[in-house]
């Protein structure tokens, strides 16, 4: 990752708005060893931002799509265990937002086992084409100090073409996979890369994964389909269609972070 990608992280404003919630990780969330799969933390990301919006009462104001996904895991989050999720802005563009996701102990609202930041591109809800985050989201997810952070709509991923990559498996993206965007969803597009780290002796196989950070990219909006799984070196991944279309760049990185303690 570049040196952007060292700034992701950034706290919460002071006297700026931050949503939470209660959960608990679920038997469909959860590998067999009981630990937090990366697809059902994306899950949980989306679901909390739905319902900040919806809170807020701005959820008709704008139709969001997910740009770039970044999930950094000190500690996996276990099954039927507690855990507070927060959600706050983080910057803004003209046509993009950014949003931070936390995941940690409620007795501990400071200690994140799980840090994820999102970038959203700001959509028109009737035309679904890009238009400008709206004064009115800006006076409830911003404050003065955080307007000064501008973040871009561009992606940062360097790779090389699909043909120079390795095959390391087919997949298939299922109609049960689509959402009301009618393409597969962001959540979806992690199922591969954890079928990768549930199989992969240097990720620890099915357990002590924790210390990962991955960041997914979203180059297209997949359908329906197979797709195949591809890799390029130890870190970068791929997700193209049967044409080799880019749909998804995956970065994966054993971040040393290591568990809180």
């Amino acid at each position: 990752m570049n040196s952007s990608a060292q700034e992701d992280f950034t706290p919460p404003t002071p006297g700026g708005r931050v949503f939470a919630q209660m959960m608990r990780p679920g038997l469909a969330d959860c590998a067999p060893d009981g630990r937090m799969r990366l697809d059902a933390i994306a899950r949980w990301c989306q679901d909390i931002a739905y319902a900040d919006v919806a809170d807020a009462m701005l959820a008709d104001r704008a139709f969001w799509i997910l740009r770039r996904t970044r999930i950094r895991v000190r500690r996996f989050p276990i099954i039927n265990e507690p855990r507070l999720v927060q959600t706050f802005c983080s910057g803004v563009g003209k046509l993009v937002a950014e949003r931070r996701t936390v995941i940690g102990p409620a007795e501990d609202p400071d200690r994140h086992d799980v840090d994820t930041v999102s970038l959203w591109v700001h959509l028109d809800p009737v035309s679904r084409r890009p238009s400008n985050v709206t004064v009115e989201e800006l006076a409830t997810y911003t404050t003065p100090a955080s307007r000064q952070r501008r973040v871009s709509h561009r992606l940062r991923h360097r790779h090389p073409a699909p043909e120079a990559c390795g095959h390391l498996f087919d997949w298939r993206f299922r109609r049960v996979d689509t959402d009301m965007a009618d393409h597969v969803n962001n959540a979806a597009y992690w199922e591969p890369v954890e079928e990768e780290l549930l199989g992969a002796a240097e990720f620890g196989g099915t357990g002590a994964a924790d210390g990962l950070d991955a960041e997914l990219e979203f180059r297209d909006g997949a359908q329906p389909g197979p797709v195949r799984y591809l890799g390029a070196g130890e870190r970068l991944r791929m997700i193209v269609d049967p044409h080799d279309g880019l749909l998804a760049t995956i970065t994966l990185t054993r971040a040393g972070i290591g568990a809180p303690a």
